[in-house]
């Protein structure tokens, strides 16, 4: 338990120790995984309260939700529907800004960018690069909530390049736009923590660490079955 905790970088709780010990052929009970745990003063990392960062358009073009808060793992919609959203993290250099592209089916976070700005190029840069390299066969449905980066003309003028149909979710309701929301205080409880970044650099490269080596790779996700989004790709592709 002690060698699983510290493998996660301190952020797995007793369910995911409890799911590890099980693919590793270790039969225990999830209650006494916690038991143990709390004696050993192991305990995974929490939710810190979010800030909202959605500045609406009024001025935006009318989009329809195409999701409807529809966000549970499909083996047969693989890049179908991405989700995608921005975050902020505090620096003593000022804020980063990073913007993810998300595939529901899988939960894995097919595409990213930062930034020092919150231009619509932030959300262009995350935007093209799974377009790019994961060849949707269809058109992919790109929800986002109604920031105006999200909104505006360019963007709309990006995603019809690439034959994706936007989606948007209701101003002010967090849910409709869940999957992003979840992933960004996923991120902030178990590599932003309280601590002080001393450069965006630092951060960012913290950033491609966490996501390309640990989310995607290899960080259990329960809605998959306790598999990492990799994992879950490679099984439905076999």
């Amino acid at each position: 338990m002690t060698e699983i905790h510290a493998d996660s970088r301190g952020s797995y709780g007793a369910p995911r120790v409890h799911a590890q010990l099980q693919q590793s052929g270790d039969r225990c009970g999830r209650r006494r995984v916690a038991r143990l745990m709390r004696q050993a003063g192991l305990e995974g990392r929490h939710r810190r309260r979010r800030h909202r960062t959605t500045i609406p358009d009024p001025r935006a073009a009318t989009r329809p939700d195409l999701v409807l808060r529809d966000f549970q793992p499909d083996p047969t919609a693989l890049d179908a529907r991405w989700c995608g959203d921005i975050t902020y993290i505090p620096t003593e250099e000022g804020w980063l800004y990073l913007a993810t592209v998300i595939d529901i089916a899988s939960r894995r976070v097919v595409g990213w960018a930062t930034a020092d700005h919150l231009r619509t190029e932030l959300v262009a840069d995350a935007l093209r690069a799974p377009c790019r390299t994961r060849r949707p066969s269809g058109p992919v449905i790109i929800h986002t909530d109604r920031g105006c980066q999200y909104t505006s003309r360019e963007f709309g003028s990006l995603a019809s390049d690439f034959g994706a149909r936007l989606s948007v979710g209701r101003t002010g309701q967090c849910w409709d736009n869940a999957l992003a929301e979840s992933f960004f205080a996923t991120l902030k409880r178990e590599l932003v923590g309280d601590r002080t970044w001393p450069s965006r650099a630092a951060v960012r490269s913290a950033i491609f660490e966490w996501i390309e080596g640990w989310y995607n790779i290899r960080r259990l996700h329960s809605s998959l079955g306790c598999r990492s989004p990799a994992e879950y790709e490679t099984v439905l592709a076999a």
